[in-house]
């Protein structure tokens, strides 16, 4: 394996917990936050997906904002404008999990190159890391934006390759969701899988080239090999 340049994280889920909004959804529907978060959270990868097989794209907030109009229909839900505008906009205030930002530091540290690479909006993407305070830890911010397509797409995943001016053997994909990390590795990148839940992986035809608990467990491997 060629030594690991460079990083590129995946957003949701990865470095932020899509699953903070439930906070949120709760308030505007008392006893459903965490019901509506997990039926929006599929309905918007489902949505990304479709769109890019029918090549149909829009963008990461207009997905957001049908996948949530569906789900507050799915589940027999009164939803006003206000009150989706008030729930889209807590996806642009996501929570970094716990170890996140000092993690980013570490390798930083490490001399290590930094990236996001996210299905998420240009400004999805800066409000969410902007709103952590964590613009400063990336090199980049990448969205799928430019390519009108959604990962797990072949060109997306080009993004970083392209960005980091490295051969996508040198690039680590960093990312929690299984499908995700197996694109990546189709593509030809090293990935590593963060499974905080004990999950299984995905049965695509690729598994991940490490697997951790956290991003804390990513500065352990490249502290090992210093």
């Amino acid at each position: 394996m060629e030594p690991i340049k460079a990083i590129a994280f995946d957003l949701y889920g990865t470095l932020f917990d899509v699953h903070s909004v439930a906070a949120q959804c709760d308030r505007q529907f008392a006893g459903r936050g965490r019901e509506i978060s997990m039926i929006w959270r599929q309905k918007q990868l489902e949505y990304t997906w479709l769109r890019t097989l029918m090549n149909r794209y829009v963008t990461f907030e207009q997905a957001t904002r049908d996948a949530l109009r569906y789900t507050c229909k799915h589940l027999a839900l009164d939803l006003d404008e206000s009150a989706c505008q008030t729930l889209c906009d807590a996806y642009l205030r996501l929570q970094a999990f716990p170890e996140v930002p000092e993690a980013l530091r570490q390798l930083r540290g490490l001399g290590l190159k930094l990236a996001v690479l996210s299905n998420g909006s240009p400004h999805t993407i800066g409000a969410v890391v902007g709103h952590a305070g964590l613009r400063a830890a990336f090199d980049h911010l990448l969205s799928v934006d430019p390519v009108r397509a959604y990962k797990p797409a072949e060109q997306a995943y080009g993004l970083a390759e392209q960005a980091f001016g490295t051969g996508r053997e040198s690039i680590l994909f960093v990312s929690s969701n299984g499908w995700d990390a197996t694109g990546a590795r189709y593509f030809g990148f090293p990935t590593c899988w963060i499974n905080r839940a004990g999950n299984v992986f995905e049965e695509m035809g690729q598994t991940p080239d490490w697997q951790v608990r956290g991003l804390d467990e990513i500065v352990q491997l490249f502290s090992a090999t210093a």
